[in-house]
């Protein structure tokens, strides 16, 4: 079976998009780095791939707010982004990505109508560390099975949705992702939950399971010593594999087999 083709956005602020081809091709898919200028005005055609990565960076800067202009822009191609996700492909959005699909309205219903946010952190400042994630088995993300611990650095990576949304949310099962304690403690304090995200938040997908969105960089942490322990575990003969990131693509991938 031919390989499925990621595209990957680059440009314009967004700065993991190498560690994001690496870690799709890994995974056993053929991946493409593509501006975001070309995507936008056609040039690119998203339709000659199967899976639609928008990584993390600083989108424009973050002026006015994070990813709020591109998310903007992205209407521009609203048709063909329907178009794509009913055609049974996959839509991944990783912390700056994130917040593009959100405010673009692609999450949660990829009706282009905007209905949660991510905002600035409670700390008031950028955060940049590891969290132990929970993941919600009844989910139908086809991106999550098995991600725990993953890194996060962002300024604005606090969910915020109203609670009636958040109660559907919950109730549809399209919260994937929660940050939890180093136990699996629920609704953690700061620093374990690092932003304040409302319920603890950390990843959500739309009713297809195939448009996610996530905080945490998976892309960050593919080989076991990127682990910040790695030469503990090591010497404890407790260092895995590979690193939980790489669940996420394989994940992918898999899908199209």
């Amino acid at each position: 079976m031919a390989k499925p083709k990621a595209l990957v956005l680059t440009g314009r602020g967004l700065n993991t998009d190498l560690e994001m081809k690496y870690a799709f091709e890994r995974a056993g898919a053929e991946a493409e780095r593509i501006l975001t200028g070309d995507v936008l005005s056609g040039d690119a055609d998203i339709l000659n791939y199967q899976i639609f990565v928008i990584p993390g960076g600083f989108l424009d800067g973050d002026d006015i707010a994070s990813a709020r202009v591109f998310a903007t822009q992205l209407r521009r191609i609203e048709d063909k982004l329907r178009k794509f996700i009913e055609g049974d492909r996959l839509v991944l959005g990783i912390c700056n990505g994130f917040q593009a699909l959100v405010k673009s309205g692609l999450l949660p219903y990829a009706d282009f109508e905007q209905l949660v946010t991510l905002t600035y952190n409670a700390s008031g400042k950028f955060e940049d560390r590891w969290v132990y994630l929970a993941v919600n088995e009844r989910s139908p993300c086809v991106f999550t099975q098995g991600t725990t611990y993953l890194p996060v650095r962002h300024g604005e990576g606090m969910f915020y949705a109203p609670d009636d949304i958040l109660d559907r949310l919950e109730r549809e099962n399209l919260v994937v992702a929660r940050y939890v304690g180093r136990n699996g403690e629920s609704s953690p304090p700061y620093p374990e939950n690092p932003n304040g995200a409302m319920r603890a938040v950390a990843g959500i997908c739309d009713p297809s399971g195939r448009v996610y969105g996530m905080m945490p960089h998976p892309e960050a942490y593919v080989h076991p010593f990127l682990h910040p322990r790695w030469t503990r575990m090591k010497a404890e003969g407790s260092l895995p594999r590979e690193g939980d990131g790489m669940k996420i693509f394989r994940n992918a991938v898999e899908y199209f087999r």
